[in-house]
């Protein structure tokens, strides 16, 4: 939280308090609560999302196949192709929830419908108004792939490894097998 705006907000109340201006004492009051609630990363509970709202304003977006609620937090959505599975457009469905409450409580969770290769199967997820990989104040990571990234990861670079071995030099035996089958 920005010390000189602590400070502002304090003078501000102090000042409308001196003059007996109790509206201005609560603006003051109010936005440095405000300041606080965001610096804590806090939802504001006040002004929660609609959930039929938000999946009527994910649906209307381009390319969207489908969107639902995982829970109080996550909204699942579905998109027509690698190219719409972006921060870009969690960015676009989060502006278009902006005013259907505070965005910090939800998170949006994006796949590919029909995925053509397997990096394209992973979930992008992403809170609202934080940077990827962070979360607000109570919201749990929640995992959405079936499986984990990372172990699908590891999978990927064991086979590229194994790729890049030598293959494994014939026996005798071996190389008469595969002569009687030419021959065949």
């Amino acid at each position: 939280m920005d010390p000189g705006r602590v400070a502002a907000h304090m003078l501000g109340a102090r000042a409308a308090a001196v003059t007996g201006n109790q509206a201005g004492v609560q603006r003051s009051v109010d936005a440095l609560s405000e300041d606080l609630r965001k610096a804590m990363k806090l939802a504001d509970a006040s002004r929660p999302i609609d959930h039929e709202a938000a999946r009527a304003v994910a649906r209307a977006l381009p390319d969207v196949r489908s969107a639902n609620w995982i829970d109080r937090h996550n909204l699942l959505v579905r998109v027509d192709g690698a190219g719409w599975r972006t921060h870009a457009t969690i960015d676009a469905l989060c502006v278009a929830l902006e005013p259907l409450g505070d965005t910090l409580a939800v998170v949006v969770n994006l796949q590919d419908a029909a995925p053509t290769t397997r990096d394209g199967m992973d979930t992008l997820s992403r809170n609202c108004q934080l940077a990827p990989g962070d979360h607000a104040l109570m919201q749990r990571p929640r995992t959405v792939d079936a499986l984990d990234p990372a172990l699908r990861a590891r999978h990927r670079a064991d086979v590229e490894r194994i790729r890049a071995l030598p293959p494994p030099e014939q026996t005798a035996g071996d190389r008469a097998a595969l002569e009687a089958m030419a021959e065949m």
